[in-house]
């Protein structure tokens, strides 16, 4: 399936069109495919997505938030517009190098922002702990659905018994490099099992397809290979941050298990929000409820720019002095 198929999605689930789009520089070279939404100089919330996902993911966030708040969002390395890997490669590391990168070329000289991480992209905040431009340009944290740790042991997606086939399963399944193939009506079935709520409509589950099914498998199988061997346990405890954590009570790929022990490490939690009925992609389950969520904490602890900084024009300059491309630069799409 062409990546550009994840972006042909229609009605609440199609992306909407950015206010602008341009390409962030990582430390290793790696370009990474940025939009902005919303009005300059609102609150800015960053948006990180998960594993197999892209920007296109967020588009029902997106329309909850676009009116009022200044949205930066950004595909990881090998997903949606963004290219394989450059020398750095697939790893934790890498995941903390392009979100500060991210942080840098996006947000105005000055600009903080609340950084939402679902998934992959939780495991991205964690994995930020250290970095100063997470502790700079950050005010709170959300994390979504996601865990630290033992993704293989917690998950509940092969239903066996045996705790050590189970692991051994679901490890192999992290890392499989299989075709998904296109999608069908069992594809479909397949995935709302795996990653949605039994309530989850076919509109959703069609969504989730397209955006999942246009990852290429090279880097499907990488990053299952860096989250089967997940331990970012001692990072969750440096994250200073104001954090908050959901999670779906019927998530397969992340147990609430994971959630309430990330609650229980941060050394700033302000608050554990567990949805009835959702599963793994809550964001486009119940957008309106993770929204809220989000506009809870940018409630208490965000500002717009303006106000903030008394910057006038808030975010004319955001990215100018850090981008390393400009808005005009075009980015190869990987071969699947």
């Amino acid at each position: 399936m062409s990546r550009r198929s994840a972006r042909q999605a229609t009605g609440p689930y199609a992306p909407p069109v950015a206010v602008s789009e341009l390409t962030v520089i990582s430390s290793d070279g790696t370009r990474l495919h940025a939009e902005l939404h919303g009005p300059e100089g609102a609150p800015a919330v960053v948006l990180v997505h998960g594993w197999t996902c892209s920007t296109a993911f967020w588009a029902p966030i997106v329309r909850e938030l676009a009116a009022d708040h200044r949205l930066v969002l950004y595909d990881q390395r090998g997903h949606g517009r963004s290219p394989a890997a450059g020398p750095g490669g697939y790893s934790t590391h890498t995941l903390a190098d392009d979100l500060a990168a991210v942080l840098d070329q996006t947000l105005a000289p000055g600009e903080r922002a609340v950084v939402v991480g679902h998934s992959m992209g939780g495991m991205t905040l964690m994995a930020a702990a250290d970095r100063p431009q997470l502790r700079e340009r950050a005010t709170a944290l959300l994390l979504c659905n996601t865990g630290a740790s033992r993704l293989p042991v917690r998950g509940r997606v092969v239903p066996l018994r045996g705790e050590r086939l189970r692991t051994r399963v679901q490890r192999a399944l992290l890392c499989s490099r299989a075709p998904l193939g296109p999608v069908t009506p069992v594809s479909r079935r397949l995935l709302k099992y795996v990653t949605m709520g039994p309530a989850a409509g076919p509109a959703v589950v069609e969504a989730c397809a397209r955006i999942v099914y246009a990852c290429p498998r090279a880097v499907r199988a990488a990053w299952g290979r860096v989250m089967s061997d997940l331990d970012l346990d001692a990072e969750v405890g440096r994250l200073a941050l104001p954090t908050a954590v959901l999670a779906g009570t019927a998530d397969r790929l992340t147990p609430p298990d994971h959630a309430r022990a990330l609650s229980a490490s941060l050394p700033r939690c302000v608050g554990l929000t567990e949805l009835d009925g959702l599963g793994h992609m809550a964001p486009v389950e119940d957008p309106a409820a993770v929204s809220g969520v989000i506009r809870g904490l940018v409630a208490e602890y965000g500002q717009a720019y303006g106000q903030a900084y008394g910057h006038e024009g808030a975010a004319q300059g955001t990215g100018q002095g850090a981008r390393g491309a400009t808005d005009d630069d075009t980015v190869e799409e990987p071969t699947t």
